[in-house]
């Protein structure tokens, strides 16, 4: 953010202006998922419970409630049910919506640039996690990117509460499995089906994604082709990134579109947040669904998709 001291250029880290709080914190949560490793904590259904989770908290509540929606504007849904969505989000463990949208609202007002908050020019890593793990981060008033929700009540509840829907999720979770087991749906104790299910569809979901959306950071700015040159920054379209972050890895289209409730503007180029608001469209759930005009799409360009060449600067 303009005006903001930090030490980061050229990837240069300055280790004593670490969040060791949030760098600790980051450790714990590994730590956490890395009990997934421990035979006696698979579980099937906890596998299941993580598959169900991770599109409630991933899909359903950061790419298309905290970006598409909260952060772009892209579409419009009934107030009720973004508070609902905006819940979701909190569920992913990637902090409030207000702080999510003001960092990621300066990422488009400055991307690629010195006051980026996760400018690739400082380096893959940087632009990865260490951002995330900097004081400069934490230290931001992000919020000044988004004074439009924090003239919301309910927005500014989840943003200050961020970590209830969490604590009630695990609660819920383990007096699920605990009851799973108790029913004769599974051979364990149900202190295992319960710390299975906590383990698996809390922890590994969320560090899972978490690596995923920081890839949009870094990955998405560093390698894969371009369908539109004139963004002013190095963002990319990567199909892998997008296949498993539910369409965000179209990186690049949607910094030439930002609006753009559809991120996948090719016909390979699948976004499942897109599909799953015009789902919501079909219910009433979704209405002024934005998309960019026909003079904007891909197709309709005059030059191919560039592949961008790989920046050791970057690296």
């Amino acid at each position: 953010m303009p005006g903001s001291e930090h030490n980061h250029k050229k990837g240069r880290i300055n280790w004593a202006e670490l969040d060791w709080v949030v760098v600790g914190g980051a450790i714990a949560l590994h730590a956490f998922a890395a009990l997934a490793l421990i035979p006696l904590l698979f579980t099937w259904s906890g596998l299941v419970m993580a598959g169900i989770m991770t599109f409630v908290a991933s899909c359903l509540g950061i790419t298309l409630c905290y970006h598409r929606l909260l952060s772009h504007r892209s579409f419009k849904t009934p107030k009720w049910f973004e508070y609902v969505l905006a819940t979701c989000g909190c569920l992913a463990w990637q902090g409030g919506p207000i702080g999510w949208v003001g960092t990621h609202r300066l990422h488009h007002q400055h991307s690629d640039t010195e006051h980026d908050p996760h400018s690739p020019e400082h380096g893959f890593t940087w632009a990865h996690v260490l951002w995330f793990v900097h004081r400069y981060h934490h230290g931001v008033h992000r919020t000044q990117a988004a004074t439009d929700l924090m003239k919301d009540r309910g927005l500014r509840f989840l943003e200050k509460y961020s970590w209830l829907p969490i604590v009630g999720l695990m609660v819920l979770l383990f007096a699920g499995g605990w009851a799973f087991a108790a029913l004769g749906f599974s051979e364990k104790a149900g202190w295992v089906v319960g710390t299975s299910w906590v383990v698996w569809a809390v922890a590994v979901r969320t560090v899972l994604f978490f690596h995923l959306t920081w890839f949009v950071n870094s990955a998405g700015h560093t390698w894969g082709y371009q369908n539109y040159k004139d963004t002013g920054d190095r963002s990319t379209n990567l199909w892998w990134l997008a296949l498993f972050s539910f369409g965000e890895g179209w990186h690049n289209n949607h910094h030439a579109n930002p609006r753009s409730a559809a991120h996948g503007l090719r016909w390979f180029e699948f976004d499942i947040t897109y599909c799953t608001i015009k789902v919501l469209g079909w219910v009433g759930l979704a209405k002024k669904i934005n998309l960019p005009p026909a003079e904007r799409m891909p197709g309709g360009m005059n030059e191919p998709a560039k592949e961008v060449p790989h920046d050791p600067k970057l690296a």
